[in-house]
């Protein structure tokens, strides 16, 4: 039997020295859905996400990203997500367009490919009058859409987002949940991650981060009956009290 499960994580820890970061998290992502992993800053999520992208090596546990493991195919998920880093993650000093293209290539497409992605990339986004500019001459706001749209060049199954919506304002945050959406739709499954309450309302399914333990984890509508809370806010607010 096939699963439809993009994610499986069974009791999956990170421990640094004497400090459990990750403390035996289990949970599954399944295809195209949009998962939100929440918690305040501190809870674990960029550690546990670093697991997850192949980038840190787990103390203990098993999990499986996009068919492959962890431990023994770190390389192989690398290539089969896309990852859009908390901090803005292109270059300031390169051109809208030279970013484009150098992304690309390190996704492996060939330069028919970059050329095409690069034209679709710039009408969708409406950056072809300052394709020529620096990045970092570009407000925060376009900057984490276009940092967005570079981490799907290569089209992954899933991408992962790392606070992906930190410090923009109201109005670019719902314009960037709207490009989430799109992608969700289109089939790629998102993984992301937020201290925004309010942005648990968007995702299909939230597991909240507590001191490196997932405390609860189901959709924003069961999880506000469960707590008996009005917003998301009041359900992580019942939880991280305790």
């Amino acid at each position: 039997m096939v699963s439809n499960n993009i994610i499986q994580v069974e009791n999956l820890t990170k421990a640094f020295g004497d400090f459990t970061a990750v403390n035996a998290i289990s949970f599954e992502v399944k295809k195209g859905e949009i998962f939100g992993f929440l918690g305040a800053n501190g809870a674990g999520k960029t550690t546990a996400m670093k697991m997850l992208i192949g980038i840190s090596r787990p103390t203990s546990g098993k999990a499986t990203v996009a068919g492959f493991d962890v431990y023994k195919n770190p390389d192989a998920i690398k290539k089969n997500i896309g990852y859009m880093s908390q901090k803005f993650a292109l270059y300031d000093d390169l051109t809208v367009k030279e970013n484009i293209t150098f992304y690309g290539g390190i996704y492996g497409l060939s330069r028919k490919q970059i050329k095409e992605k690069t034209n679709q990339l710039l009408e969708e986004l409406g950056l072809q009058k300052i394709v020529g500019e620096l990045v970092g001459s570009l407000p925060l706001g376009w900057k984490q859409k276009l940092s967005f749209s570079v981490a799907l060049l290569h089209e992954p199954k899933i991408v992962f987002l790392d606070e992906p919506t930190g410090g923009v304002d109201p109005i670019t945050r719902r314009q960037f949940w709207e490009m989430i959406y799109k992608t969700a739709h289109n089939g790629t499954t998102i993984f992301v991650t937020t201290h925004y309450m309010d942005e648990a309302e968007y995702c299909d399914r939230v597991s909240i981060m507590v001191d490196g333990k997932i405390e609860a984890l189901d959709t924003p509508k069961k999880l506000k009956e469960q707590f008996k809370a009005k917003t998301m806010n009041d359900v992580f607010l019942k939880l991280a009290r305790g």
